[in-house]
């Protein structure tokens, strides 16, 4: 159980707290839970749509995309900040990107970013609550934190010491496969057919992403995959809303 502590109390701002760093091993071992996580998430997001069942369906969607945020801690938010600053600022290069990334300030493409990126989520929501499809609400995490495995699976780490360091470099990857296909087989279980085109698309956003995060900087980092899950959350919600 510990790998699955390690990963709730990174990847959230639940009352998680553990005793002293983890071991390495139990580190890259806990990447093996993000789509848990995931579940866990989408059950509160789809209990909490449940209680709001007798509010209108705008404010519906709006407190069910800030019970969103509080339960990440906006720290997958600050990720796509942080990138979408270093992307535009960088001017493809790979020094001046890294190093954009690490600066805790926000640019206007930053903010303009998450204005747009939460706006699309918002009514991706308000879509999804008129149509009673409470599924989405398990779908999308979990689709997002498995690509976050699957991100530290088939992508160099570039920022030596880092934490994602620890964890790509004892992520247990046969493991990871079968992690990976479970995942995939669960969503289609609970999306049935209405799930298959929106994580197709995601499945193409995600080669995507990898592919200009590689081109660009040689691999990922902890800031880039932030703004992986926080893209492919926001695809399978559109494709499910659409």
């Amino acid at each position: 159980m510990l790998p699955f502590w390690i990963a709730l109390q990174f990847l959230s701002s639940l009352p998680v707290r553990l005793p002293g760093m983890p071991a390495p091993r139990e580190m890259g071992r806990s990447l093996l839970c993000y789509p848990l996580v995931g579940v866990l998430f989408g059950l509160l997001l789809w209990g909490a749509s449940h209680l709001l069942q007798s509010v209108p369906a705008p404010l519906h969607a709006a407190l069910l995309l800030a019970l969103w945020v509080l339960l990440s801690g906006a720290l997958h938010l600050d990720g796509l900040a942080d990138s979408a600053d270093a992307w535009l600022g960088g001017f493809g290069d790979r020094e001046r990107t890294l190093q954009i990334m690490k600066d805790p300030r926000s640019g206007p493409i930053a903010v303009v970013t998450l204005v747009l990126v939460l706006l699309l989520k918002f009514c991706a929501l308000w879509v999804l609550v008129e149509q009673e499809a409470g599924m989405a609400l398990l779908l999308a995490p979990v689709v997002g934190r498995a690509a976050m495995l699957g991100l530290f699976l088939a992508t160099p780490y570039v920022r030596r010491g880092g934490l994602g360091q620890a964890l790509a470099e004892h992520l247990p990857r046969r493991a990871a496969r079968w992690v990976l296909l479970i995942s995939v087989l669960v969503c289609l279980l609970l999306g049935g057919m209405r799930a298959v085109l929106p994580m197709l698309v995601a499945f193409a956003v995600f080669i995507g992403l990898r592919r200009l995060m590689c081109k660009r900087l040689g691999g990922t980092t902890g800031d880039t995959a932030g703004a992986m899950l926080e893209i492919l959350e926001l695809t399978v919600l559109l494709g499910l809303a659409v």
